[in-house]
């Protein structure tokens, strides 16, 4: 078993010069390392340890409570005594007011060191964010500080038995009544629904205020603090995430507050979506680069076979080893430099088409490269991977929900196709960007002229749907060679150089 590194270096490199963060107001360079290397610490040392333990022992209910694995509470109250639930929260609230481009260096870390603290920690930021744009000064008040504080974690609740990406058939139902508004019904697959590390929960609801007929046009964001009136009914028995209780929650009038206007709950929601699509995205880089820093650990210190001159040969002598390795690292720090631009551009706001565009190819990529990754590295360390030692099949087992959740990928693909190519949907902005990232234009001319012949055929095209998942996946091949074509061309900047240079000649060949 090799320890947790974060990938401090990495992840600098593609804020700074990749994705040039310095273009964000909120961005002081010298600040994301100093914030970066504290986390590290704290993730290398605390968090990263509980993460075979955790996924060994798994949440539990207990008489209608979530009980963590062991030592999940105390690393939790370290993490929030630290500060780090308010990172990005404002000032005025208790918060750090940190930039979130530099919280999203230390999301990658926290879903390198263990995934399923992340999850229940990291919905946190979009609930701020939410609370911010559409909660009433009360509700800012109240909930704000006590999240930024750690006092309380949040959740998203959306999913139902029968209402999983469809929200249009959601039944659970709010209603009025002379003490204000209450809440009946079911949610499923809510991350986080209920622990023992908080003090307390906020569970920003999805729920019904018009009628059925009404479809999304009568659904209503609400926010619950825990209360008896929420119960969990069961904690699902999951392929991955063990440590992360995903729960089916029960909701018996359970008193409820609006968050922004009624009939509007989709709108408000999709705050807390667009926040957690993009940390999918990372979670998906984070497990791509945990799983490359493994086999290459691996396979530098494996003895197997001989070289061509005789002499005992390391794993990662042979060539078949190599273009492995090579694979894995294109695949992590690409995907990474791709979530850095597109959060980068989400920032700055000055192109929101654009950001509209990314955000669904990173989220698709970033889940996939993670995948793939893992199960590269579960093949590099042979027998080895394939068992538990090592920790690759976990990765594996972790990285496989992100191209579900937040949305599946091929929702995010068709949304490419509809949103992303009408008028002003963010394609001809995407073109523009791949110009300005690419230093030799002709490497990546032949992806590009197909990449503009497909938008085309589509953009005319009266149902682009059955070539939905063909075009997300040229525009990604498109995105990630000129992603390659902007680090090789930066990569004197990186303590790798040589290394970056020969994964960007390799991707462009």
């Amino acid at each position: 078993m090799f320890d947790f590194k974060a990938p401090q270096d990495d992840i600098l490199f593609s804020l700074v010069h990749v994705a040039d963060a310095a273009r964000i107001d909120s961005w002081d360079s010298d600040m994301a390392t100093d914030i970066i290397g504290h986390f590290s610490n704290l993730a290398e040392g605390v968090i990263a340890p509980l993460n075979a333990s955790g996924d060994a022992q798994g949440a539990r209910l207990e008489q209608g409570r979530v009980r963590m694995p062991d030592g999940f509470k105390n690393a939790y109250l370290q993490l929030a005594d630290d500060g780090w639930q308010g990172l990005t929260a404002p000032e005025s609230f208790g918060g750090m007011g940190v930039s979130p481009a530099i919280a999203a260096g230390v999301s990658e870390i926290f879903s390198g060191a263990n995934h399923a603290l992340q999850m229940v920690c990291n919905l946190v930021p979009g609930a701020i964010t939410t609370l911010r744009r559409f909660g009433t000064p009360s509700q800012q008040q109240d909930w704000i500080p006590r999240l930024a504080s750690g006092e309380a974690l949040s959740t998203m609740c959306l999913s139902e038995p029968s209402a999983g990406s469809d929200l249009s058939t959601i039944r659970c139902r709010a209603r009025t009544t002379e003490t204000g508004w209450q809440i009946d019904g079911e949610k499923i697959f809510i991350s986080g629904g209920d622990q023992d590390m908080s003090d307390t929960i906020l569970h920003l609801v999805l729920a019904r205020t018009g009628t059925d007929e009404d479809g999304i046009r009568g659904l209503s964001l609400f926010l619950c603090g825990a209360q008896p009136a929420i119960s969990v009914t069961r904690i699902e028995d999951k392929m991955g995430l063990h440590a992360s209780p995903t729960c089916q929650l029960r909701f018996d009038a359970a008193a409820a507050e609006l968050v922004g206007q009624e009939g509007e709950g989709l709108k408000a929601m999709f705050t807390l979506m667009n926040h957690a699509r993009i940390d999918v995205a990372l979670q998906g880089v984070a497990h791509a680069s945990r799983a490359a820093q493994i086999a290459r650990l691996y396979t530098a210190e494996r003895r197997q076979g001989r070289t061509q001159k005789g002499e005992t040969a390391m794993l990662a002598d042979h060539a078949d080893v190599q273009r492995m390795l090579d694979e894995q690292a294109i695949l992590a720090i690409g995907a990474r430099a791709m979530c850095h631009i597109a959060l980068v551009e989400l920032e700055l706001g000055t192109r929101p088409a654009l950001a509209e565009f990314l955000t669904p190819l990173c989220k698709v990529f970033g889940s996939q490269a993670g995948i793939r990754s893992a199960d590269l590295g579960i093949q590099l360390l042979g027998g080895y991977g394939y068992l538990r030692e090592y920790a690759v099949e976990q990765h594996w087992r972790d990285a496989r929900i992100a191209a579900i959740y937040e949305g599946a990928n091929g929702i995010h693909e068709k949304t490419l196709v509809t949103r992303g190519l009408r008028q002003g949907g963010g394609a001809d902005e995407f073109a523009a960007l791949i110009g300005e990232l690419a230093d030799d234009a002709t490497a990546i001319e032949p992806v590009f002229t197909e990449w503009q012949s497909l938008r085309t055929k589509l953009s005319r095209d009266q149902d682009p749907l059955p070539a939905a998942h063909d075009f997300a996946a040229l525009s990604a091949k498109l995105y990630l060679q000129a992603c390659w074509q902007r680090i090789g061309h930066m990569a004197h900047h990186h303590p790798e150089p040589q290394y970056l240079s020969h994964l960007a000649n390799k991707t462009a060949a």
